[in-house]
């Protein structure tokens, strides 16, 4: 014998009927928190401070980067010449 009861009632009648705990604020407290750090990493993840984080200490600047590339390519070409 197979018996099917169909109840038809929100998921927080349900919840209530069951004696389950109402999670919505620590839900909502969670998700500001999520949306405060996601923000917050998105403001770290800007061209200038990602250099700054990935490249050494030493250089400080695209225009010392930049400076590096050539002297390098400079010292290539002197070396390939001789």
């Amino acid at each position: 014998m197979k018996i099917t009861i169909n109840v038809d009632c929100s998921p927080e009648e349900a919840r209530t009927f069951l004696g389950l705990p109402d999670v919505k604020p620590m839900q909502d407290a969670m998700m500001d928190e999520v949306e405060k750090r996601m923000r917050a990493n998105m403001e770290a993840m800007d061209p200038e401070t990602l250099m700054r984080t990935w490249l050494p200490a030493s250089i400080q600047s695209f225009e010392q980067l930049q400076k590096m590339f050539w002297g390098q390519m400079g010292q290539t070409g002197a070396s390939d010449d001789k």
